[in-house]
């Protein structure tokens, strides 16, 4: 479905690929997970929606991840969102809606607190979260660490796990840990200024639906929505599920005047 090439923004000294489809606002911003990439299953349904629709629709890949460069190793949460934001500010015009999945939840609920102290949080139209895991570092990976693997950090600068998704296994890095404990949101109240709508698989074996739960607790000024799905896990990329991240999708762009 994808069109084309990516094309690249020089961030820093990283090129960071992206995919940018022209189109009508509201537009959709993705904003993938951890050592996920820009052409997974949600996103390029969200590619094909906006296309039908005629919705603006930009996504692109952290460092170290997909078609971007960079080493994926030297990732941090702060540096993902520098990347994120100067896509985001680079190529979008006027109300967007951030979808944000896993990781990038986190990244776009950052994203929220750093436009709305730059005086651009109008640029904001919603937020639809899926599986959020803001601070996984400190509240899902940290508290199961084994004395091998504090060790391992300890000496090697890194571990890492096997991983569900992939054959490659996740690393995690002591500068992750260490930066995600500058970047957290669940230490306060959240103020988007928008609406958000939050989907949670109620059977994800790697963020527990009570995360998200916590969540709306530090979004209490906010138009917030949480849709709870009993069989869900967390990639939410089944046939049902994509149907209603687009159904909530089309319910956020409905909401901008």
């Amino acid at each position: 479905m994808s069109e084309g090439r990516a094309s690249f923004l020089t961030i820093g000294d990283t090129q960071i690929a992206y995919r940018r489809r022209e189109g009508r606002a509201p537009g959709v911003v993705w904003l993938g997970g951890y050592k996920s990439d820009m052409l997974g299953t949600k996103a390029e349904a969200l590619d094909g929606w906006a296309a039908e629709r005629g919705h603006a629709f930009l996504r692109h890949d952290y460092s170290g991840h997909g078609e971007s460069g960079g080493a994926f190793k030297d990732g941090t949460i702060s540096l993902w969102l520098e990347q994120s934001l100067g896509v985001f500010r680079a190529f979008t015009e006027g109300p967007q809606i951030l979808v944000g999945s896993s990781m990038g939840a986190w990244i776009a609920l950052r994203m929220a607190q750093e436009l709305n102290r730059a005086g651009e949080g109008d640029r904001l139209a919603g937020l639809l979260l899926l599986a959020p895991a803001p601070d996984f570092t400190s509240e899902l990976v940290e508290p199961k660490l084994s004395d091998a693997n504090r060790r391992e950090l300890e000496e090697k600068g890194y571990m890492e796990e096997p991983s569900e998704y992939s054959d490659e296994p996740y690393i995690y890095t002591r500068a992750l840990f260490e930066d995600g404990k500058r970047n957290l949101v669940l230490n306060g109240i959240l103020d988007t200024h928008c609406p958000v709508h939050i989907l949670q698989g109620k059977a994800d074996p790697d963020v527990p639906f009570t995360h998200a739960m916590r969540l709306t607790e530090h979004l209490p000024a906010d138009d917030v929505t949480l849709s709870l799905i009993g069989d869900g896990d967390h990639r939410l990329s089944r046939p049902q599920d994509i149907a209603l991240i687009l159904r909530s999708l089309e319910g956020l762009t409905d909401r901008v005047v």
